[in-house]
C-alpha cells in the first residue's frame, strides 16, 4: 500500500476494444491482462509502469460507460488514484463536501475497493479512489 497517492489507472472509454486496442498492441507493443466484465462493461487493463491505461467498452447503452459513450463519444472516462486508506479518503470527500457517487466502497476491477466522487464537484473529472 502506498503511503501517499498516486496514479492508478486512467479509464477511457471506446466503443469497440479491438480497435482501440490495436495502437497500444501494434505500435507500443503492450499486452495486455485479460479482460474483466465490471458494471456492464468489459475492461482490458494495459500496463504501463506502476499505472495502468483501461480501454473500456460497454455490454449495453445502459451501462455507465454506454451512457458516457452516447453523451460524450469516447475519450476518457475518468482517473483513478491509489490511496493509503480508502475510508479515510471517503471520510474526508464527506467532510470536505463532496459529493460521492459510491458512499461506501465496492467491488471493481481486479477485486480492488473503489468509490468514485461525481464530476460536479471535481471541476467536471469523473474521479476514482481506490486502496
Amino acid at each position: 500500500m502506498p503511503d501517499r497517492p498516486r496514479i492508478a489507472h486512467v479509464g477511457i472509454a471506446v466503443a469497440d476494444l479491438e480497435v482501440a486496442l490495436a495502437f497500444y498492441r501494434d505500435v507500443l507493443g503492450i499486452v495486455p491482462h485479460p479482460p474483466e466484465i465490471v458494471d456492464g462493461t468489459t475492461i482490458l487493463a494495459l500496463p504501463f509502469g506502476e499505472a495502468e491505461v483501461e480501454l473500456m467498452a460497454p455490454h449495453d447503452e445502459d451501462s455507465p460507460v454506454g451512457k458516457f459513450l452516447a453523451k460524450r463519444g469516447p475519450g476518457i472516462h475518468h482517473i483513478c488514484y491509489r490511496v493509503p486508506d480508502l475510508d479515510a479518503a471517503i471520510q474526508a470527500c464527506r467532510e470536505a463536501g463532496y459529493r460521492l457517487v459510491d458512499e461506501i466502497p465496492r467491488a471493481g476491477a481486479a477485486g480492488r475497493r473503489i468509490a468514485f466522487i461525481h464530476p460536479k464537484s471535481t471541476a467536471g473529472i469523473l474521479l476514482e479512489l481506490t486502496d
